[in-house]
């Protein structure tokens, strides 16, 4: 009996277009050749902040986060952000009785924004608030503390295999494989996205299966 299902954030809730086209802006370089160079690097399995780095040797990435803070052209989320399933598919979830969360390797002030987004979720939580990052095993007990119910009746939805799916299947959670953005269909059929429990391509399908 599925109790709780908690979502990852980036490509799962929200596209990652406005997060890249944002940088690409800031450090004044081509966003194409961002986004190519991030599809690069995550494709050998790096740090898809490396892309910014190849642009950019030597940035200082945390500096450069707080100055475009500090010039108001810092992290912005709107309803534009969100895939069009996101509101309806999680208003279902709750209806059916189910307890719906949020979590993700975001930052906290990304937090506050989804928050803002008044979503209809029970709790939103972010690796900033914890600090704790997936794949960590940290993260997904605190993701089961934020369920509260016991392991085996928390679902874990996310395109990531090896930062989503592997990690909380290793932590017993159930886990929902969502084919959705570079990293859900690049690696679609690695052997961590086959092990999914289940595999999704629209948070529509999630509830039916669940059930």
């Amino acid at each position: 009996m599925i109790e709780a299902v908690v979502f990852d954030i980036g490509e799962t809730l929200t596209s990652d277009d406005r997060y890249w086209r944002d940088w690409a802006d800031w450090l004044d370089v081509p966003r194409h050749t961002l986004s190519a160079l991030v599809g690069a690097v995550v494709a050998q399995g790096r740090d898809n902040a490396d892309a910014v780095r190849l642009l950019k040797p030597g940035v200082d990435i945390g500096a450069e986060y707080r100055a475009r803070e500090a010039a108001g052209r810092g992290e912005h989320l709107d309803e534009s952000d969100l895939y069009p399933d996101v509101r309806p598919a999680l208003q279902a979830l709750r209806s059916a009785g189910l307890r719906v969360l949020i979590a993700g390797n975001q930052t906290t002030r990304a937090g506050d924004l989804l928050r803002g987004l008044d979503l209809p979720a029970d709790a939103i939580a972010t690796s900033g608030d914890w600090g704790v990052a997936k794949p960590h095993p940290d993260f997904f007990r605190r993701v089961v503390e934020l369920a509260g119910t016991a392991t085996d009746q928390v679902v874990y939805v996310g395109d990531h295999p090896a930062n989503d799916i592997a990690p909380a299947r290793a932590a017993g959670l159930r886990t929902a494989h969502i084919r959705r953005g570079a990293l859900g269909h690049l690696w679609a059929d690695t052997p961590d996205a086959a092990a999914a429990d289940w595999r999704i391509d629209s948070l529509h399908g999630l509830l039916p299966l669940i059930r």
